[in-house]
């Protein structure tokens, strides 16, 4: 009954559709703004890198067989190891990621040079939509079953922020 309601004030006054719009365009605009930067944690320091910087600086493109996609495209990013020596001054030992949905994992092992931090995809920047602004991806997934998507949920997307754990 209220959705009736709504939609026939909304047909009958052109002027609440434009207000309703431009509501939501408030609402979903930071967000949007906001997926342009990577968080990182180092204790108590915190700074924060655009991501249009990470991408001028992701010189490595590579194919690879997306399990997730069931097709090979074309990543472009950098050696993750080489990217922490960059922000934090070492590989920490854990990382704790965070997802732009909520998403929580802490996992440790990123010296492998295996492991990408990939900032586009077949040509164009990843956003949201794309599992993006930026994701971890492995290069050589070596015997693992590209079917069994299991085998995959180390690769991490949507990230927001990577924190140093140097303890757990």
């Amino acid at each position: 009954m209220a959705a009736a309601t709504s939609k026939r004030c909304l047909r009958r006054y052109p002027t609440a559709r434009w207000a309703l719009g431009a509501f939501v365009c408030a609402l979903l605009l930071p967000m949007v703004s906001e997926a342009q930067t990577l968080r990182l944690i180092d204790g108590d320091e915190v700074h924060e890198v655009d991501v249009e910087q990470l991408r001028q600086h992701s010189t490595s493109r590579f194919q690879l067989f997306d399990p997730y996609q069931g097709e090979t495209v074309e990543m472009q990013g950098m050696p993750f190891a080489d990217f922490l020596v960059r922000q934090f001054g070492r590989v920490p030992p854990t990382l704790r990621f965070t997802a732009w949905d909520g998403y929580e994992v802490t996992l440790g092992g990123w010296g492998n040079p295996n492991w990408y931090l990939v900032t586009s995809e077949n040509g164009q920047p990843l956003s949201l939509r794309s599992r993006g602004p930026v994701r971890l991806v492995e290069r050589d997934y070596g015997n693992r079953d590209v079917t069994a998507l299991r085998e995959f949920n180390d690769w991490i997307w949507m990230i927001r922020s990577i924190e140093a754990v140097d303890k757990l």
